[in-house]
């Protein structure tokens, strides 16, 4: 009967799912990094490239649906929690799937999430479909090299280089890449990866090895009886719900209004750009019988940090060393920065003890955090409460626990000083059309840790009390409605806000789709916070609250198999103390991608006007494989760019990118060694990318 209801939903639905998208990655991909850069208001830099990876590996080597546990499903960053443990439990009570369109069966998984996981999964028997199967013998070799330049010079480049009193970059403007790693199916994974960038020397003065940054990284699975999983070199490791540590990508909110918990293997391979977000040494997860796993590493690497001095008057010995703030950015181009290059050492040790069985999941976390040189922060205010001194050690507790169709989850941090933090949620499906989320945090302002990024407004795990409540409607299977309401406080003052504050965001998005022919969505989000009164003139600043209203029609329509068109408008308002200004923005796009063809294209052009960049749309840019754009509209000007790519062979593929924006009222673009004189701001891409 099984077989027979199979067979019936592929001939009523096989036609859905003809000529998938095989070379761009999912939509709800892109919303997800376009609502975390739209948090971006303090955190400084961050890196995606661990999220393209992990989804370019799975479209190389589909996942076995009948193999896959909720923990393998998490690689898939649009999967809610219940739909991550919906298969597994799917599978113990009805076998092993005969087909990947059973999920239609599948609590939780409507035709557009399937179609999303289509080239991603597969299922190993019976193979219906000729999809071809990895086997764990096959190797796979990848190379990538990438040259990216801003086609006009900074000011940076021009300063004369015998004018020593003036800062300058000493490197060349090119900004280099290099990649290379093997696989061996999913047991071994092996490579390196080298950046420079722009500015940075390449060969000489101080990078005579060559590039700025080196990575490299070793990784085993199941080497032998009791090993799960071995990393030697750089490695990520992810612990609960990230109060203590979570490195690599981790969303925040976003138009996935569902998407709330932090979840995925707790080892990974290492091998993104990030110069700061990654641990370097040794780590194993170990099976222990009986349901149990330990997690266990060590680490030891250099980190950027700004030193000062003090004499110490008491002894009369020499100035004693200390860091300031600890930089995240990578750039070593000036003095100042190539001071700051692995100025402090960091060692961590850290072990995770895991109960896991079908439904729940318990884990004892510890860290320890030691630096070579005491963290000393500046006297400004919002640095009270922030970790100082030399060591750290950490212990939390997280749980996951599934019953039916509720999943519930939380995490509870001590740092060392005894400060508590914690967070917890529950995602339930209400109605086969009908998911809901609740997530709760109360983070101690003076909680301390070098690591944390749990699901918050802002990072650090720290100073923040709030409710989060998402929701997911699909009355019909054309409609959709996301929508999701949060509201916290700041006990006390955080950068830019001079004392405590609180503050209130939503989100609602109702989605059209047709098929595979259009998607149109119409989007209305609302922001309200604290922050510093605009030239205020008493002592201490004052506290105004600034409301962001930004609203948002997008289009797609496939105007032919190989052609799809996508239009957005974005409009919006920052208001504060009864100062309002406004904005709009706006883009036409055209990706051509022929069935069959080695060529593909795509291209943008965009015009925005704001007032200011309190007024900014983020969008994501399709980029070459593996890098990404987000950019921030503001101002007022246009943007251009095309991406083309060619496959010269099976295993060899160019990719090239130009993209310019142009500024007509501005007669100099940025400030300071990055300020580029004139109107426009041009950058061309090539990346030659192979595998074999």
């Amino acid at each position: 009967m099984k077989l027979l209801a199979t067979i019936f939903l592929l001939a009523t639905t096989l036609n859905l799912f003809a000529q998938t998208d095989t070379t761009s990655f999912p939509t709800p991909t892109e919303d997800l990094l376009e609502g975390y850069s739209q948090g971006q208001d303090e955190d400084g830099s961050f890196d995606y490239n661990d999220l393209f990876d992990r989804l370019a590996h799975l479209r190389r080597r589909p996942l076995d649906l009948n193999q896959a546990s909720a923990t393998d499903l998490a690689d898939f960053p649009f999967l809610t929690d219940l739909q991550r443990n919906a298969v597994p439990e799917y599978r113990s009570k009805y076998g092993n799937l005969i087909s990947i369109y059973e999920l239609q069966a599948v609590p939780g998984y409507d035709v557009p999430t399937i179609k999303l996981l289509l080239p991603f999964v597969m299922v190993d028997e019976p193979n219906f479909f000729g999809k071809e199967r990895p086997t764990l013998s096959s190797n796979r070799q990848q190379v990538i090299l990438r040259w990216s330049r801003q086609l006009e010079d900074k000011a940076g480049f021009s300063v004369p280089a015998s004018d020593t009193a003036a800062s300058r970059y000493p490197g060349s403007p090119d900004q280099l890449y290099f990649r290379y790693k093997f696989t061996r199916g999913d047991r071994i994974s092996a490579g390196i990866t080298a950046e420079k960038d722009a500015g940075e020397e390449f060969f000489k003065g101080s990078n005579r090895k060559g590039f700025d940054f080196y990575s490299a990284h070793f990784f085993l699975k199941d080497p032998v009886r009791r090993v799960k999983s071995l990393a030697l070199g750089d490695y990520a490791v992810m612990m609960g719900q990230g109060l203590l540590v979570y490195q690599g990508f981790a969303p925040r909110k976003s138009a996935l209004s569902t998407l709330v918990s932090r979840s995925g293997k707790p080892l990974r391979p290492f091998s993104s750009v990030s110069e700061y977000d990654f641990y370097r040494g040794a780590a194993a997860v170990f099976d222990l019988g009986k349901k149990l796993e330990l997690l266990t590493f060590a680490s030891t690497r250099q980190r950027d940090a700004n030193l000062a001095a003090e004499a110490d008057t008491l002894s009369g010995e020499p100035d004693i060393a200390f860091a300031t703030s600890l930089q995240t950015s990578g750039l070593h181009r000036t003095a100042n920065e190539l001071a700051d290059r692995g100025a402090i050492q960091q060692n961590s040790a850290g072990a995770s003890l895991k109960y896991h069985n079908r439904r729940l999941q318990l884990s004892l976390n510890g860290l320890y955090e030691h630096l070579d040189k005491p963290l000393q922060r500046t006297s400004a205010v919002y640095n009270r409460y922030y970790f100082n001194g030399q060591s750290l050690l950490n212990f939390s507790v997280d749980y996951g626990y599934s019953l039916r169709n509720f999943y519930v989850f939380g995490e509870t941090a001590r740092s060392q000083n005894g400060a508590v933090s914690t967070v917890n949620g529950v995602v339930a499906a209400l109605d086969r059309r009908v998911d809901l989320a609740l997530v709760h945090r109360h983070f101690a302002r003076d909680y301390q840790s070098l690591n944390a990024k749990p699901f918050a407004e802002s990072s650090g795990g720290l100073n923040e009390r709030g409710t989060y409540l998402g929701l997911q409607v699909q009355p019909t299977n054309r409609w959709r409605m996301n929508a999701y309401f949060d509201q916290w406080r700041h006990d006390w003052a955080k950068f830019g806000v001079d004392g405590p504050s609180q503050g209130s965001e939503w989100l609602a998005r109702a989605t059209f789709t047709q098929k595979r022919k259009l998607e149109f969505y119409v989007q209305l989000r609302s922001e309200k916070k604290e922050v510093n009164l605009p030239d205020n003139e008493t002592k201490l600043d004052q506290l105004a609250t600034r409301h962001n209203l930004q609203g948002r029609l997008n289009l797609s329509l496939k105007l032919h198999p190989a052609v799809e068109w996508r239009s957005r408008i974005d409009f919006g308002s920052s208001e504060t103390a009864g100062v309002k200004l406004k904005g709009i923005a706006m883009f036409q796009e055209l990706i051509f991608k022929p069935m069959g063809s080695p060529f593909t294209a795509s291209t943008r052009f965009a015009i925005f006007s704001t007032e200011d960049y309190a007024v900014r749309f983020y969008s994501f840019e399709r980029d070459v494989l593996n890098d990404f754009s987000i950019p921030a509209y503001y101002g007022r000007g246009s943007r251009f760019y095309v991406n083309l790519g060619y496959r010269l062979s099976s295993q060899i593929r160019l990719e090239a990118r130009y993209a310019s924006t142009f500024y007509p009222n501005l007669t100099e673009i940025g400030s300071g060694l990055e300020a580029t004189p004139g109107q426009r701001r041009s950058e061309v891409k090539l990346q030659l990318r192979g595998e074999f």
